[in-house]
């Protein structure tokens, strides 16, 4: 394994110093590291050991899918991103760069696992449905923050390779879906190795994710969404089901529970904090409240940036079990509330501090469930919506949804309790968009600080990458 993670590493290590010189970011890897590897099983899993850990710490943030959202309001220290205060322009714009280096390394096992004829072919195709997921999500997460991107199939083995230009994001969902199957095809078993790998129902989860983003945003048709609840009820049947204590989804102390499809592990000493750590208190902030026994601060790790918005607070009714296990108040000696926080990536005290290791969890079951419900309420399958709407509410402890029954009206509630179900789990601005594009809402009216602008809803990208490849278009409605 050494081995292994020895020459990951020094390949890593060439890729970031490309980053100088190439818009993607792909280093050449030299013939000598070429001809010495690829040529055993471990080769190939050893790699994906560090392609895992590039893809965690690519989610380990809520710069792309939270900032630009409504959840957010300015904490108790620290600077905001631009992408929160939706200020983007061409010379702040967030980098590609961090995406395309994790391409390129699945690339390479894309390229040469099907080669290496050694070893377990049920591991080998193992980690070749893995490296195919983990590129699907990556192109899928490029297409959500940039919209149109450049496509990337082949890893950079060579100084003269041509920079591509972007692809229309349709041609970009076409590879999703083409590596989703892919990934599909080569897993051994149907369920479960590891809940902290890619399986194959992660990859059903993907694909009803994706789905219904080609539906709404990408003018699909209804075969998409027929196709999004196959694949939810492909992922929810590999034994996953919402389980009843919902503080317990997130608990350290609870990892991979029945709820859990997928999730980047996350341990004391292993990795930096979790992103959750940015809507947390430091003791200096909270020592006098009369409560701090009670609240998630830190000595070290904790930087409460962040500090959730009175709109997301305001959308749980008192009784919702899941309001009191995602936000927690400081309260001083007069009663006054000095600081509101996260409350559901607590992470665990130990004597020295707190550490902040919940695991991201990527997709669980009570999304499969919404996902359900929103592809049948888009398909104006309103009382099967309801349906598998109530087994999410039923959980919190709201009852059964007793609103109109229209479908802007249940989509809009359905909007509603994605944003109660899954507060910080890098859901929310996907969710806007989509919900945007399938006219259920007005983004521009929902987020305060896009209140009275017409920015773009995809990001620009830096003119740097535009000076380097004169092949890339800035973003439209951006100037460069």
């Amino acid at each position: 394994m050494r081995k292994q993670l020895y020459i990951y590493t020094a390949i890593c290590c060439l890729v970031s110093f490309a980053s100088c010189k190439k818009l993607l970011d792909a280093p050449p890897v030299s013939s000598i590291t070429n001809e010495s590897y690829w040529k055993a099983e471990g080769d190939v899993t050893g790699y994906m050991t560090g392609i895992n850990a590039d893809f965690r710490n690519l989610m380990n943030t809520t710069l792309y899918f939270e900032d630009r959202s409504d959840v957010f309001v300015l904490g108790l220290e620290g600077a905001t991103s631009t992408a929160w205060a939706q200020n983007l322009t061409s010379l702040n714009a967030p980098n590609w760069i961090n995406f395309y280096n994790l391409i390129h390394h699945c690339n390479l096992v894309i390229k040469y696992a099907p080669t290496i004829t050694t070893g377990t072919a049920a591991n080998i195709n193992r980690a070749l449905a893995q490296a195919y997921f983990i590129r699907a999500h990556t192109y899928f997460s490029l297409i959500r923050t940039w919209g149109n991107v450049p496509i990337v199939l082949q890893p950079t083995e060579s100084a003269e390779t041509e920079l591509p230009a972007r692809s229309p994001a349709t041609e970009v969902m076409a590879l999703i879906l083409s590596d989703i199957e892919q990934s599909l095809k080569n897993f051994p078993e149907n369920g479960f190795v590891n809940k902290n790998k890619v399986s194959k129902p992660a990859a059903n989860a993907l694909k009803a994710d994706v789905l219904l983003w080609k539906n709404k945003v990408l003018s699909g048709t209804n075969a998409d969404l027929e196709g999004a609840i196959a694949a939810a009820d492909l992922a929810l049947g590999a034994g996953v089901s919402i389980i009843s204590d919902f503080s317990k989804v997130h608990a350290t102390d609870n990892r991979k529970n029945a709820e859990i499809i997928f999730a980047f592990y996350f341990l004391r000493d292993e990795k930096s904090d979790q992103y959750g750590s940015r809507l947390k208190p430091r003791d200096i902030f909270v020592a006098a409240a009369t409560n701090v026994a009670q609240l998630p601060f830190s000595k070290n790790g904790a930087r409460s940036v962040y500090a959730p918005s009175a709109k997301i607070q305001s959308l749980f009714a008192s009784n919702d079990v899941r309001k009191a296990n995602s936000f927690i108040a400081a309260v001083d000696a007069s009663n006054n509330i000095t600081g509101v926080f996260d409350n559901k990536f607590r992470g665990t005290l130990y004597p020295d501090d707190r550490y902040y290791e919940n695991e991201i969890v990527l997709y669980r079951a009570a999304e499969m469930i919404l996902f359900k419900a929103e592809a049948l309420a888009a398909l104006n399958r309103i009382p099967e919506a309801k349906t598998e709407l109530d087994k999410v509410r039923g959980r919190a402890g709201i009852g059964p949804y007793n609103g109109p029954m229209d479908k802007i009206s249940f989509e809009k509630e359905l909007l509603n309790e994605r944003a109660r179900e899954f507060w910080l789990e890098l859901k929310r601005w996907p969710d806007l968009v989509r919900f945007h594009f399938g006219g259920t809402i007005n983004v521009y009216n929902e987020v305060p600080n896009l209140l009275g602008k017409s920015i773009p809803l995809f990001s620009p990208i830096p003119n740097t990458q535009i000076f380097l490849n004169p092949n890339l278009k800035q973003t439209e409605g951006y100037a460069n």
